[in-house]
C-alpha cells in the first residue's frame, strides 16, 4: 500500500504544481502584454521629449542670435551718438527703434523657449514612470520564473504584488495621473 499513498501524494503534487504553473503562465503573458503596451507610450513620450528639447535649443540659439544683432546696434548707436552730427539722427533713431524691436522678439523668444522646457519636463515625469512600470514588470516576470521553478506559492503572491504596483503606475502614466517618486528616480537616474 506504500505505493498506492505515494502514487496518489504524486498526483496531487503534479495537481497542484499545474495550477501554480497556469497561474503563473496567465499572470506572464498578462504583465507581458501590458509592459509591451507601456513600452509603446513610452517610446512615444520620448520621441515628444525629443523634439520639445530640439525646439528649446532651436529658440535659445535664436535668442543668442538676436542678442548678437541687438549688441551690434547698440554698438553702432554708441559709435553715431559719440559723433553728434545732425544728419546721423534719423539712423540713430532707427537704430533706437530696432534695439527696442530686438528686446521685444527676445522676449517672446524666451517664453517660447521656456515653455518647450516646461513640455520636455513634463514629459519626462511621465517618462520615468513608465520607466519605473517597465523595471517592476520586469522584476515581477523574472520572480514568476522562480516561482515556477521553486512551487513556492508565497513567491507567486510577491509577484503578483510587484505586477500590481507596476500595473498602477503605467496607468497612471497612461491616464496622465503624476504619481512619481523623486527618490527612486534619482537613485536610477
Amino acid at each position: 500500500m506504500p505505493e498506492l499513498s505515494d502514487t496518489i501524494q504524486e498526483a496531487t503534487e503534479n495537481v497542484k504544481a499545474s495550477k501554480l504553473h497556469g497561474r503563473v503562465a496567465i499572470w506572464v503573458a498578462i504583465v507581458a502584454t501590458f509592459m509591451a503596451l507601456c513600452n509603446v507610450k513610452d517610446d512615444n513620450i520620448c520621441q515628444k521629449m525629443s523634439l520639445a528639447q530640439a525646439k528649446s535649443v532651436d529658440e535659445w540659439s535664436y535668442y543668442q542670435a538676436k542678442s548678437t544683432k541687438e549688441v551690434v546696434v547698440k554698438n553702432a548707436l554708441e559709435m553715431l551718438a559719440v559723433q553728434k552730427k545732425p544728419e546721423f539722427e534719423p539712423l540713430i533713431a532707427r537704430y533706437e527703434q530696432e534695439i527696442r524691436r530686438y528686446e521685444l522678439e527676445k522676449d517672446s523668444i524666451k517664453t517660447r523657449a521656456e515653455g518647450y522646457k516646461k513640455e520636455y519636463d513634463g514629459l519626462n515625469l511621465y517618462d520615468d514612470q513608465f520607466d519605473l512600470t517597465d523595471a517592476l514588470l520586469s522584476i515581477a516576470i523574472a520572480i514568476f520564473g522562480i516561482t515556477a521553478l521553486t512551487q513556492k506559492k508565497w513567491l507567486f503572491y510577491f509577484a503578483v504584488c510587484i505586477s500590481l504596483t507596476g500595473f498602477v503606475m503605467g496607468a497612471a502614466a497612461f491616464m496622465d495621473i503624476r504619481l512619481h517618486s523623486d527618490f527612486i528616480s534619482n537613485i536610477l537616474g
